[in-house]
């Protein structure tokens, strides 16, 4: 979805512009008021805990389509910083737990039953990255949120409400897709050809990688069109397709090994090329994929902490975007990250907690 909410949190009045933020993407996403409450409680804590025990950081708030046959929209908050860190996150999640003076410490245990899915990361000197998912309906009591394979997170280029970048996820039998797409441009337009490109794929995603890419470059042509990455693993036959045209990139890891992947040039909608080249790779239990626009600095340095790779792929993705850009070397250009895994390596908290 292109509507995205950016609030950095520098001081007590940015809490309540989290807040705000969370009740504005729930109405666009049409939640319920129950799950509008969690959202706002989520972004609350997550902002104070930034002025608590981080100095600041940031906060962004996405809208996440789901795949076929799900929901409905669902609300992603997530809470960035280059904080000290957390030495012990399994206790900062237990109730009572606190490293401020005075503070309670209920604020990432409330976190973790309020949303249908919650994950940290932290590194002592490093800073922390958290994402909540706040669904149309509530975990059921004892149960867990299903496995999603796939997660993201996009930033608009100045704080700007719309973002040329969109990001989606489909399955079809055992094909899994994963689909990144940056508009050309920015603002209404570029967010109008990338949202085009992420309607579609839920029709197309049984189709091959290049297949795929020339339906939507029938789709695209009445709008500016869009740099367009896809990838698709076959589970059964434990291997991934990947094609893009335009300048987005993407790079797989196996083992202890990053490759690049590499788009065609073209832009899709508008000059697509006569042929599409399609790279293939082994696809283990331990591979990671990570597809990202343009706006992610070309040398960005992918991830090695086992730790992080273990975590929710919407968490790497967000930890890759935090570690792109800082206050002093903001981001030049809508971003969008988008990483898939061959499954949830570590449960994400849920309401059991």
């Amino acid at each position: 979805m292109s509507r995205v909410w950016e609030v950095p949190v520098h001081d007590s009045t940015r809490v309540r512009d989290a807040r705000i933020a969370a009740r504005e993407a729930c109405g666009q996403a049409d939640l319920a008021p129950e799950r509008t409450a969690a959202a706002e409680l989520v972004a609350t804590e997550l902002a104070t805990n930034l002025l608590k025990h981080a100095g600041g950081g940031l906060m962004l708030v996405n809208l996440v389509v789901p795949p076929v046959g799900g929901p409905g929209t669902s609300v992603q908050v997530f809470s960035l910083d280059h904080g000290p860190g957390i030495a012990d996150v399994g206790a900062a999640l237990r109730d009572g737990w606190s490293t401020a003076d005075g503070s309670l410490g209920a604020g990432l245990g409330s976190c973790a039953r309020s949303a249908n899915a919650f994950d940290l990361y932290s590194r002592p000197g490093r800073g922390t990255v958290a994402t909540a998912r706040i669904d149309p309906e509530p975990v059921r009591r004892g149960a867990s949120a299903a496995a999603v394979p796939a997660g993201g997170i996009t930033a608009a280029l100045a704080h700007a409400e719309q973002c040329g970048d969109a990001w989606t996820w489909a399955r079809s039998g055992s094909l899994v897709t994963l689909l990144l797409a940056d508009g050309l441009g920015h603002g209404a337009k570029a967010a109008h050809a990338s949202g085009a490109a992420v309607a579609e794929l839920p029709h197309a995603a049984h189709l091959p990688p290049a297949e795929i890419l020339r339906r939507l470059h029938g789709v695209l042509r009445s709008t500016r069109g869009a740099a367009v990455t896809v990838a698709q693993v076959d589970e059964e036959r434990a291997e991934l397709a990947f094609a893009g045209v335009g300048n987005a990139g993407a790079r797989v890891r196996t083992g202890d090994s990053w490759t690049h992947l590499v788009s065609h040039p073209g832009i899709v909608g508008a000059y697509f090329p006569a042929n599409v080249p399609v790279r293939r790779v082994p696809w283990r239990r331990d591979s990671l994929l990570v597809v990202h626009s343009d706006g992610l600095p070309s040398r960005w340095r992918p991830p090695e902490d086992p730790l992080l790779l273990a975590h929710d792929p919407s968490v790497v993705a967000a930890a890759i975007l935090r570690d792109a850009g800082s206050p002093a070397r903001p981001l030049r250009d809508d971003t969008s990250v988008a990483v898939l895994a061959p499954d949830r390596r570590t449960r994400a908290h849920d309401s059991r907690l």
